[in-house]
């Protein structure tokens, strides 16, 4: 295969570069556990329930979670729902920075990337909350040049930012990595918006590369825009028996549920442009 000559990378950050659904499953099983234990309520009830929360909210990670699911409404009116969840909440804060690691060698072929003069990228789904907390916890501040991810969601009436953090704003926000918002409401896989981005950090579709986990939301969407499309393989966790809760409680809709399974079942059938297999680290 010849090589591809690149001077801008564009890399999704969940699944591609860490293993972010280890870390959802790690950080969502001990509440949803907690939640089916004290409703004693049906679980799909409670998926649905969450669901809804997950979609008003635009994610699957969000952190009021408890203040906001109808099924505990009766609970919240006795008392500080959290001090009721306290132990589930310490399991899941556990859990979460357990799994929180960049994939092996991401870290030094980032770097590698930079050195030579390649512009990163990233492009995520996450939150830029979220998102910003993970790079900076990756030592990736400054090595990404600008990450694209859509707006935080609103906080629940009552809650303030000042309130929840405990460390300086430094410790949240990044210092070197340009951030930049995504379209309200605008998911992948979207070409307009990945048209955007290549827009906005000055890069030629025929000097650009993108790599993602998902042939569903990265890789045709890198194809349809004429990017040269690199499939991170080693990433996949679509196959894996958890993922369906993923899939019953997520913020995606049911169209994007069933689009996503319908490309997995004919992934035999499209081939991507390049595949990483088993590491980061065959992208050079």
């Amino acid at each position: 295969m010849t090589r591809k000559t690149v001077d801008t990378l564009i890399i999704d950050l969940d699944n591609t570069i860490f293993d972010w659904f280890a870390v959802w499953f790690a950080s969502f099983e001990p509440v949803y556990n907690e939640l089916l234990r004290v409703t004693g309520r049906p679980a799909a009830d409670i998926e649905a329930d969450i669901r809804r929360v997950h979609q008003a909210r635009r994610t699957s990670e969000y952190s009021f979670l408890l203040e906001e699911i109808d099924a505990l409404a009766d609970l919240r009116a006795t008392g500080d729902i959290r001090d009721s969840f306290s132990d589930a909440i310490d399991l899941s804060r556990r859990g979460r920075d357990l799994n929180l690691s960049l994939y092996p060698s991401v870290f030094r072929c980032l770097w590698e990337l930079k050195k030579k003069g390649t512009k990163i990228v990233a492009y995520t789904e996450s939150m830029g909350f979220y998102s910003a907390y993970r790079l900076k916890r990756f030592g990736l501040d400054g090595v990404i040049d600008v990450m694209f991810s859509p707006q935080d969601h609103d906080l629940p009436a009552g809650v303030s930012v000042e309130n929840l953090r405990r460390l300086p704003d430094e410790f949240y926000e990044l210092q070197v990595t340009e951030m930049r918002h995504t379209p309200p409401g605008e998911l992948k896989p979207n070409p307009t918006v990945l048209l955007d981005i290549l827009k906005t950090v000055g890069a030629h579709a025929d000097r650009c590369a993108y790599v993602g986990d998902s042939l569903f939301k990265d890789v045709v969407m890198a194809r349809a825009v004429g990017v040269f499309d690199i499939h991170a393989k080693y990433g996949e966790s679509q196959r894996r028996p958890e993922y369906s809760l993923l899939q019953r409680v997520s913020h995606w809709t049911d169209a994007d549920v069933q689009r996503e399974r319908a490309i997995i079942a004919k992934g035999h059938d499209f081939e991507p442009s390049a595949v990483l297999k088993e590491s980061f680290a065959e992208i050079l």
